[in-house]
């Protein structure tokens, strides 16, 4: 997710590179080689393998590039970004800046509840902190991998898991003391299955190369009840009710990059992604309906108010409101025209992330 907004491309549609919410300006690294293909396979990897370099604290750090919010309990925020700045906010205005242990860029954060957290990003980074954002450890730190994770989810303080470019899973059962490699046979075609056997069987060394770069990008993971949905690149879409150890695909209704997904009110799945797309599945998602946008931009993240309405964050200030529960929407592009890159609805205020760092976001009428 390369553009003013610092991002990456990853995705290769139409030689269109999907600006993914979560990557950011660097090359596109690569994932991890596995010996065998399977269902699901599982490698133990040490936490960290190289020391590493605090990140700097800058005065100028929430003006900078940042890459997810997220919320704290209900008094706090965090927002991640470059150059491993992890940011906290009472109120959403002023910031104060953790200690944190490397200068990666971190793309996504979680927090379980108002102590627990987790962060990831480049090089298969993955941080953890215990005192509600402040401080901030290494749980797993691998460059050699030149891979980023784009983002993490736990279902409790001990079951986590990360996902990221070129279909890179990790999972822990411990807490994050211990991270397990995981490689998904069900998003390749049957095609590749044969080809990939094949290929196994007369050159290893190239089998090993091929199946480092052949899963899609997997861009977010999103909780919602009992399901756990998956959403990615040339139209990856699906969900689990075992935490990600099995997955099934949606049928397939677009091939472009999905970035954000969410429930709404009334139960349906709302996703967005490339090139203003916004589809609303209903039943389920056994139906799928394209909601006009009037927009061409890069839809990052959907975010939803206390009082019903809902927001879609995309690139070039993109703002998309609904009061209909997702079935229609309205633009309300941000003057300045800076990208926003993923947001949250707090204390009544819509605040979000960009290229410039923090940003509240202008509702008024005019």
């Amino acid at each position: 997710m390369l553009n003013l907004v610092l991002h990456l491309f990853l995705s290769l549609e139409n030689q269109k590179s999907g600006v993914m919410r979560s990557l950011v300006a660097f090359a596109v690294i690569f994932f991890i080689s596995l010996s065998q293909v399977s269902s699901v396979y599982a490698e133990s990897k040490p936490s960290t393998i190289d020391i590493t370099t605090p990140a700097t604290k800058s005065a100028l750090a929430s003006k900078s590039l940042l890459l997810d919010i997220s919320p704290i309990g209900e008094e706090k925020l965090v927002a991640v970004g470059q150059h491993g700045h992890i940011l906290l906010s009472s109120d959403g205005e002023q910031w104060q800046q953790a200690n944190v242990p490397v200068q990666v860029t971190l793309t996504s954060v979680y927090f379980l509840n108002d102590q627990l957290g987790w962060a990831v990003g480049h090089d298969a980074t993955i941080l953890h902190s215990q005192d509600g954002g402040l401080n901030w450890q290494v749980q797993q730190y691998l460059p050699s991998l030149q891979k980023p994770l784009l983002d993490v989810f736990f279902k409790n303080a001990k079951q986590g898991i990360a996902v990221g470019a070129y279909g890179q899973v990790f999972r822990t059962n411990d807490g994050g003391s211990t991270w397990q490699t995981e490689f998904h046979q069900e998003f390749l075609l049957a095609d590749d299955i044969e080809y990939l056997t094949e290929m196994k069987a007369e050159d290893e060394a190239a089998y090993l190369d091929e199946i480092s770069f052949i899963l899609p990008h997997f861009n977010g993971l999103v909780q919602e009840g009992d399901t756990l949905f998956l959403v990615g690149e040339t139209g990856l879409l699906a969900q689990s009710t075992d935490f990600g150890i099995t997955w099934q695909q949606f049928d397939g209704f677009y091939q472009g990059s999905f970035f954000s997904l969410a429930r709404t009110k009334s139960g349906n799945i709302l996703v967005v992604g490339l090139r203003g797309h916004v589809f609303l599945g209903v039943d389920n998602g056994r139906q799928w309906d394209e909601i006009t946008t009037d927009t061409t931009a890069l839809l990052n993240d959907i975010v939803f108010a206390k009082d019903g309405r809902i927001f879609i964050l995309g690139n070039n200030g993109m703002l998309l409101i609904s009061t209909d529960d997702g079935v229609s929407f309205s633009s309300k592009p941000q003057h300045d025209g800076k990208t926003l890159i993923a947001g949250v609805w707090f204390k009544g205020k819509l605040i979000a992330v960009s290229d410039v760092g923090i940003k509240v976001l202008d509702l008024s009428e005019k």
